[in-house]
């Protein structure tokens, strides 16, 4: 008996160093087929951060990343990130989850606010533009929208009139898809709920800001949301009330001034003479 238990256990101990070695070549030869990740350190937000936060060294920490998968923009050292002799905070311009990549376009330079300077881009200007619950689409707009600029007001066309009417207003579209940076004070485009604004300041050209100035100053803006899949470009719109109401233009008929003719008669004899003279008032 002792010598039977002595070889049912021996046969049990080397069918398991048979099952382990079997194991053992199963994994490294799916090892061996399976491609290698290449992975890069890179510094990810350590919490969730909001627009506006500052971001500073307890904010970030350095994990691993694929590098085929790897963003442009992001931070691999922390010189790169919070450079030497300067402040050691950045200021966030986009909301970031936990964990997601730190990325150059979603924090500000070292010591840097995050306001509309940073959207402005190379040409551009900012421009406030005055509105109200009607101009400013009821509140429904945010920094990031795009949006038609128009124009309402008189444009003093003489010798034209309308049936019934002679007042020469007109609404046209003076800009299109022109970027919001701003509603009133906030530029977060991160906003989710209306904001009943009384200016929004836009990103234009040097030119499109003499444009604004003008036309706030002769007139009333008006805003119409583009939407975000909008692409098209608009055509030249021009509306007055004739085209409106679809009432005929006629032309105004200007009498011409009648010339004024000033006279003296005199008598010769029988007969009145009468000779023109010049009129004197």
């Amino acid at each position: 008996m002792i010598v039977g238990i002595g070889l049912a256990g021996f046969a049990v101990y080397m069918a398991k160093s048979v099952i382990q070695g079997y194991r053992t070549e199963l994994n490294s030869a799916r090892a061996a087929n399976q491609p290698a990740i290449k992975t890069v350190d890179v510094y990810v937000a350590k919490r969730a951060l909001a627009y506006g936060d500052r971001l500073t060294k307890e904010d970030v920490v350095q994990v691993k990343y694929p590098a085929r998968a790897l963003p442009e923009g992001v931070f691999q050292t922390v010189e790169d990130l919070f450079p030497e002799g300067q402040k050691e905070f950045r200021t966030v311009l986009r909301a970031m989850e936990k964990y997601e990549a730190l990325l150059g376009v979603k924090v500000t330079a070292p010591g840097e606010d995050a306001g509309i300077l940073t959207k402005l881009e190379r040409g551009k200007r900012a421009f406030a533009i005055k509105v109200d619950t009607t101009s400013g689409v009821a509140g429904f707009l945010r920094p990031g929208d795009r949006v038609d600029v128009y124009w309402t007001g008189n444009t003093g066309r003489g010798g034209l009139r309308t049936e019934g009417d002679s007042t020469g207003d007109v609404t046209k579209l003076i800009l299109t898809g022109v970027n919001l940076i701003a509603v009133d004070q906030s530029s977060n485009d991160q906003t989710t709920g209306a904001i009943l604004a009384r200016t929004v300041t836009v990103a234009v050209s040097p030119q499109e800001v003499a444009a604004l100035a003008q036309a706030q100053a002769t007139g009333k803006l008006t805003l119409s949301l583009l939407g975000t899949k909008e692409d098209t470009i608009a055509e030249v719109i021009e509306v007055d009330q004739s085209s409106l109401l679809g009432l005929q233009q006629v032309q105004k008929q200007v009498q011409a001034p009648v010339e004024q003719v000033c006279t003296i008669k005199s008598r010769r004899g029988g007969e009145v003479v009468v000779t023109e003279i010049p009129c004197t008032n």
